[in-house]
């Protein structure tokens, strides 16, 4: 009779276990999908403010129409969605582009004095730090998931259940990542 409640025990606990595991790899999976969205939600709009961004360059600086063609192209797959990779390359893309607009703005003082250009910039400089947010709360969101889905025993759940590990949302290449250099000397 006490080797039966034994058994009756272990198997509470053990199914215990793997509903608690499986509702922890559902919620973790759930925070690393919130996590998308709300960088998903920056970067929808970043795309809404370039178009009145470029559009106020463009009445300064003309002559830049491949840099204008570039950020339009960046801007139309940002828009149409993709992978976390895909996602990433393209905002790396897109805020090199906006570095671009804004060191041909630098040579305008009149575009650099006007009070929509400085209010876009502000507008699109709040929601870079916003998507810089939402870039750490969903990669800890995928760091934890992930952690789950490779730990013992929760990893036999995930495998049993088809969890797949989430990726970063991460700089591309090493160049990327290095700290730019900057040289004040005059030439």
């Amino acid at each position: 009779m006490t080797v039966g409640y034994g058994l009756l025990a272990l198997i509470v606990a053990v199914g215990g276990y793997l509903v608690y595991a499986y509702n922890a790899l559902v919620s973790n999976k759930n925070l690393v999908a919130e996590g998308w969205s709300g960088i998903d939600v920056q970067l929808k709009r970043r795309a809404d403010l370039i178009p009145n961004l470029v559009e106020t360059v463009k009445g300064y600086a003309t002559h830049e129409d491949k840099l204008f063609r570039d950020i339009a192209e960046l801007r139309a797959k940002s828009i149409a969605g993709g992978s976390v990779t895909d996602q990433s390359a393209v905002g790396q893309a897109m805020s090199a582009a906006l570095g671009r607009l804004f060191a041909i703005a630098e040579a305008y003082p009149e575009l650099k004095a006007d009070a929509n250009f400085r209010d876009l910039q502000d507008k699109l400089s709040g929601v870079e730090d916003e998507i810089q947010l939402s870039r750490r709360y969903y990669n800890g969101a995928v760091r934890n998931f992930n952690t789950m889905i490779e730990s013992f025993p929760s990893n036999f759940v995930a495998n049993f259940f088809k969890f797949a590990k989430a990726e970063f949302f991460e700089i591309g290449d090493a160049a990327q990542r290095e700290t730019p250099k900057v040289d004040f000397k005059t030439r």
